[in-house]
């Protein structure tokens, strides 16, 4: 019995070691499994970021490129640069027209085809055809604009050579500064005809300060101190011309008496408008 005894319990022993030594190897298994699972996923998450990392320095590449391509391309804009160019004399053999103005004098001016082909070409054609013969200066405000072309003589009448109306057309780099000549609409689109207006006004600090208000570029701000005009206006009405002589007569024409509704007393008269070459 004794012996029998011994043998169970070495039995009993054997068999809790052999327990015992499968569950360390199950558990070995175990942290083997996990150690390489985390391992893959470290790798994984680490190979992710490399290729978050890789696409953003890819994104971060291209904007790069084109934000270089499109300033080489385009070159930074200049108010300055701007400003000169429109108020530069033209060159010889350009386009200009020369308005006769019934006792006043001769107002002429350059064009700017390029910016605004349809104003151009509109004015152009309507003065070579005699449209704006015998026509008056309608609506004169004196630090402000002198308009002029409607066939009525009240600012209701015109048309453009197309007969129906036409839009306006924009360019930063033209500013309604003194002596630009624009074409004149009405609030609906597509409302341009035939009457246009130069601007007159001087400098005014008063119209700095709104405009500056409203955000405009200090350089653009600069050179309406230096040339005028009537800021507020700027990126609403094409300018689609500029006056390269007679101001003078400009000025004389804005001072004249007027009634309430703006109109002289005394009707300036276009006799002409003669289309030539500088």
């Amino acid at each position: 019995m004794k012996n029998k005894s011994t043998y169970i319990i070495i039995a009993i022993v054997a068999i809790i070691a052999i327990v015992a030594i499968v569950a360390v190897i199950f558990m070995g298994n175990k942290e083997e499994e996990s150690k390489s699972s985390n391992d893959n996923k470290s790798k994984k998450e680490t190979s992710k970021i490399k290729e978050d990392e890789e696409e953003t320095e890819d994104n971060t590449t291209n904007e790069t490129e084109n934000t270089t391509e499109k300033e080489e391309t385009t070159g930074e804009f200049s108010y300055k640069e701007a400003a000169e160019k429109q108020m530069a004399m033209p060159e010889k053999g350009e386009t200009i027209a020369i308005m006769h103005i019934k006792d006043y004098g001769d107002v002429k001016f350059k064009f700017f085809e390029d910016v605004a082909p349809k104003a151009v070409e509109n004015f152009l054609t309507h003065a070579k055809e005699g449209y704006y013969n015998g026509l008056t200066f309608h609506r004169v405000i004196d630090e402000f604009m002198i308009q002029g072309g409607d066939p009525a003589g009240d600012g209701t009448g015109g048309e453009s050579i197309w007969g129906d109306g036409f839009g306006v057309e924009l360019d930063k780099s033209l500013v309604p500064y003194r002596g630009s000549l624009c074409m004149a609409m009405s609030s609906l689109p597509n409302s341009i005809g035939s009457q246009f207006f130069i601007t007159q006004a001087n400098y005014s600090e008063q119209m700095s300060q709104y405009v500056k208000g409203s955000g405009y570029d200090d350089e653009l701000l600069e050179q309406y101190k230096k040339y005028g005009g009537y800021l507020s206006l700027y990126m609403q009405y094409t300018v689609f011309g500029q006056v390269i002589e007679g101001m003078d007569i400009v000025d004389k024409i804005a001072k004249v008496d007027t009634d309430a509704k703006d109109k002289p007393l005394t009707d300036v008269i276009i006799d002409s408008i003669e289309v030539t070459e500088y």
